[in-house]
């Protein structure tokens, strides 16, 4: 007997999957493959098992990918200071990457024909799956439902379930109050309460970082150690790239660090409107940016901040996997072999000072920037180096 066709579908286990699993089985004559990748995200394993079984789904893959997220895909993306717009960490952008890689990795295990996920038509993260997958497995087709299907509306999807008897949590049976995305870089809040921007982001929103009000009312230290351009260490303990932000957030979370609240340009040319909590990565940046600050050349340093938005950008828009973004990876990553040694940060209410930087690199000289008369420094050649850019003034 000839096997079925098989679809590897994105699965979180919850309503809005598990509609989508169900709609793939009526309409295309195909074994649906439930794919799962854990990358820090809030999981219930027994949920995805038992909604994946309900439907007969025989394969349920659950990967943990948390160390490779933060090794490959945050920590570079630290090493370039990546920011979009001047606040969005980006967070959600540099999931997606990695979750369509490991999809298609199992499509081409199961020699699946096709690769669905949950992705909004309006959506920026259609576009980041769908761009990993093109890359990682051209020949395999992609389904995106909501792009497709008739279903238009949150009431659609509600009668779609009762009527193929899908359980429907309380909290789903109007529309939601919010949407949530997250995984242990961030938490990315969207959607109703916060569409108006002249609203401001009620507290209960908030899933990870106390409010500046409520944070302690003494300030707490932490000392981040890195080697090579990457953090491996908190106060000296060594610590997998998981267990170190996870570290991370939690110091910097009970401190109010992390939080930003934007209106974004979205690739397809829609403006949104999100809360966003990065308080790890929010603590990376800083001191990654203070290590660098003693370890690295001005050029270098000046070079890496002009190219920041365009590398933020392609992470923003799905293009983490181009011949772009490698190129500009180069370039971030030129002399991370440099950057080396320790910062120690001072968390207050919101606010993250620098304590100190102690680092063994030779880039920051003592006796060049004493007050104290030395001879390190020549300052009778200042006077022709301001001669020489006046003639440039008027160039």
């Amino acid at each position: 007997m000839k096997s079925k066709k098989k679809i590897v579908l994105a699965y979180s286990g919850g309503l809005d999957t598990s509609i989508i699993l169900k709609w793939l089985q009526e309409n295309y004559n195909a074994e649906i493959i439930c794919y799962t990748a854990d990358i820090g995200q809030k999981i219930n394993r027994k949920q995805i098992l038992n909604n994946a079984k309900k439907f007969g789904v025989k394969n349920i893959i659950i990967r943990d990918l948390k160390d490779e997220f933060v090794k490959n895909y945050v920590y570079p993306m630290i090493r370039g200071h990546a920011i979009y717009e001047g606040v969005y960490l980006l967070g959600t952008s540099i999931a997606r990457p990695l979750i369509a890689k490991d999809q298609i990795r199992v499509a081409k295990k199961f020699k699946a024909f096709a690769v669905s996920h949950g992705a909004t038509g309006k959506g920026n993260d259609q576009i980041r799956f769908e761009l990993g997958y093109y890359y990682f497995g051209p020949k395999i087709k992609v389904i995106a439902p909501w792009r497709i299907w008739k279903l238009k509306s949150r009431t659609d999807l509600i009668n779609y379930a009762k009527k193929h008897k899908i359980k429907i949590p309380k909290d789903k049976k109007g529309a939601p109050p919010f949407s949530v995305d997250d995984n242990l870089f961030h938490t990315s809040t969207e959607g109703k309460v916060l569409e108006n921007p002249k609203n401001s982001a009620p507290e209960f929103i908030f899933q990870r970082t106390n409010s500046p009000e409520k944070a302690p009312n003494k300030p707490s230290f932490v000392t981040i150690n890195f080697k090579k351009g990457d953090p491996i260490a908190i106060n000296g303990k060594k610590m997998s790239p998981s267990k170190l932000l996870e570290k991370l957030n939690n110091v910097a979370g009970k401190s109010g660090i992390g939080r930003v609240d934007l209106v974004e340009n979205r690739f397809i040319g829609i403006k949104s409107r999100g809360v966003y909590e990065t308080p790890g990565g929010t603590l990376l940046i800083s001191a990654h940016r203070a290590i660098e600050s003693v370890t690295l050349d001005k050029e270098t340093m000046h070079k890496k901040d002009l190219i920041m938005p365009r590398y933020a950008e392609l992470i923003y828009n799905g293009y983490w996997y181009s011949k772009e973004r490698f190129k500009l990876q180069r370039v971030v990553d030129l002399k991370k072999n440099k950057v080396n040694g320790s910062v120690k940060l001072k968390l207050y209410k919101g606010n993250i000072i620098i304590e100190s930087r102690q680092t063994n690199s030779s880039a920051y000289s003592m006796k060049k920037v004493s007050f104290e008369e030395n001879k390190t420094f020549n300052k009778s050649n200042v006077e022709r180096f301001i001669k020489y850019h006046k003639k440039k003034l008027r160039s």
